[in-house]
């Protein structure tokens, strides 16, 4: 743990506080956090209090994004949506998204 420091105002010793870093999440890292929140609170505090929070949202967030680009290309690709289809026929690129 850290060593906590102090400064002096007037009489008193005032320990120098910093907030934690806000965590590097998007959509996915927000929408668990916000579950763990409702749904598994006192995973959601001991996380909090252990300070192992923000790392597992940014972890999820990135999990869920790459999970989430890895479906986009995997459906598009069943689907036949192309590039080439884009430039040839738009029309029909914008009927198949």
């Amino acid at each position: 743990m850290a060593e906590i420091t102090y400064h002096h105002g007037g009489d008193y010793l005032i320990p120098d506080l910093t907030a934690p870093k806000e965590p590097n999440i998007g959509v996915w890292g927000r929408r668990r956090k916000e579950f763990l929140r409702k749904n598994r609170n006192p995973i959601y505090t001991g996380m909090f209090l252990g300070g192992t929070l923000n790392a597992h949202l940014e972890e999820t967030d990135r999990a869920a994004n790459e999970l989430f680009d890895r479906l986009i290309k995997e459906y598009a690709a069943a689907d036949g949506i192309t590039e080439d289809l884009k430039a040839q026929n738009q029309m029909e690129w914008v009927l198949k998204t």
